[in-house]
């Protein structure tokens, strides 16, 4: 069974072909289009039973007019309206403000980044899926007999893309992907513990990877809370991966963004060429990254993208643009100069490209440690492994207030039992800049901002506070 149908990519462009002919009776000066088609099977899981499984397939197309510096943006499912979307674009276009300067990029040269389909995903079916979720359930009841997965499921998919535009871009290709997650819950005694983890990849991943023992394991961990005093204190904080990402994809990736940074909208606005960060940390954004699921040959625009150093040795080196954000910054005056850095993101055909970042990765000129050293370096303090919240923490300033059940308390470079809750803030941006030491397992986490992370274990030495319940 082949998940992705015969001709796909190619109906794809034949589509955007239709879009193209629309726009071109009606004399738009310029226009981008980004058709996607995805095709995937996923079932999922509760109270440690498979309860549904589905396959299907869904797209359409994106259509971006510029006129005079305007812009307007219409999408559709179904090509027989591309006409009347084009139209739409372009009254939306002409209703809207003029930005000096700002024109669709031409065609350059753009390096081919491999990994991004395996065609051992295209022939995965259901079967295949319910035999991984067998596994996956007996993985866990094997782990430990009180556990259960509530939660969860396991799903893969094929997309067929296309970018086009009036300038002489044309990319199109295939993605895979490979996908799953469990909530692992114990009772004990009528106190339950549970853990979310989940994984991830652009090529086949093996039955049980190593995230569903992880979440066994938290599980585990934190149960039989300890009493500890109430009231906040600062303290060490040793941050998973599952726990930092969250705050970090919240906080970080704005502040690099150049119209966030010159709106003064970012906490390290003025800070160009400057050290924001500890002088061991370094940031990076990696287009380019073979298998990254934010990775390609070409952003959300057609511009080539790259492998930039955002933070060197913990200074403010660069900043994001799209074409259209930094001509309009241009424009207004905030900057006298900027132009793309091939940092368009484009989340779907219903909504135009914005500026984002690729694949993030922090690292450091420091030695890496395991999770034990970091605990003996730590001495007192906690572990944290995830937080609630944290889409309300501040990419202006950096602060933050969360809270956390998934929290273990260490003392003299130990730990000696899980807390019931805690609340954490502090600022982030004055976190990273103390002293921090980063694990040696670097794990892929989603964003809530753009684009994926590429994060390790983090302790956190300085600016958190902690707030037993």
């Amino acid at each position: 069974m082949i998940m992705l149908p015969d001709g796909a990519q190619d109906r794809l462009l034949a589509n955007a072909q239709q879009i193209v002919d629309a726009c071109s009776s009606i004399g738009v000066q310029q226009w981008d289009i980004v058709g996607f088609q995805s095709y995937g099977h996923e079932l999922d899981i509760e109270a440690g039973k498979i309860t549904m499984a589905g396959g299907g397939g869904e797209g359409g197309f994106g259509i971006r007019v510029v006129e005079d510096g305007r812009f307007g943006f219409a999408h559709l499912v179904d090509v027989s309206g591309a006409e009347r979307a084009v139209q739409q674009a372009l009254s939306i276009a002409r209703k809207s403000p003029s930005i000096a300067h700002f024109v669709l990029p031409s065609e350059q040269a753009a390096t081919k980044v491999g990994g991004m389909c395996d065609t051992n995903i295209l022939n995965l079916g259901p079967e295949d899926l319910l035999e991984q979720a067998d596994a996956l359930l007996n993985a866990v009841k094997s782990a430990d007999e009180r556990a259960i997965v509530t939660g969860g499921g396991v799903g893969v998919s094929a997309t067929a893309s296309c970018l086009l535009n009036s300038e002489g871009i044309l990319e199109s290709g295939l993605t895979t992907s490979h996908g799953l997650g469990v909530q692992v819950t114990i009772d004990n005694d009528g106190k339950m513990t549970s853990s979310y983890q989940g994984d991830s990849s652009r090529t086949k991943m093996v039955d049980v990877p190593d995230c569903i023992e992880l979440a066994v394991d938290w599980a585990v961990r934190t149960q039989n809370p300890i009493e500890v005093d109430s009231g906040a204190l600062d303290a060490p904080v040793l941050m998973t991966s599952e726990g930092f990402s969250p705050l970090f994809s919240m906080v970080v990736p704005p502040a690099m963004m150049g119209e966030k940074l010159v709106r003064k909208e970012s906490f390290w606005t003025g800070k160009m060429n400057q050290n924001v960060m500890a002088e061991d940390l370094s940031i990076v954004d990696n287009g380019l990254l073979e298998g990254g699921f934010s990775s390609g040959s070409r952003d959300g625009e057609g511009v080539p993208k790259r492998k930039q150093s955002l933070v060197e040795s913990g200074r403010l080196v660069n900043m994001l643009w799209s074409t259209r954000d930094a001509a309009q910054q241009v424009a207004e005056g905030r900057i006298d100069a900027a132009q793309s850095t091939g940092s368009a993101v484009s989340r779907g055909h219903q909504s135009p490209p914005s500026t984002g970042a690729s694949e993030l990765m922090m690292t450091s000129t420091k030695a890496s440690q395991t999770f034990d050293q970091m605990l003996e370096q730590m001495g007192d303090g906690y572990v944290v492994n995830g937080v609630m919240g944290a889409h309300t923490a501040n990419p202006t300033s950096g602060d933050f207030s969360v809270t956390t059940s998934s929290i273990l308390r260490v003392v003299g470079g130990e730990i000696i039992g899980p807390l019931k809750q805690a609340g954490l803030s502090g600022n982030l941006a004055n976190a990273l800049s103390g002293n921090v030491i980063l694990g040696d397992d670097v794990r892929r986490q989603g964003s809530y901002s753009s684009g994926s992370m590429h994060l390790p274990d983090v302790l956190l030495m300085e600016g958190l506070r902690v707030n037993p319940a």
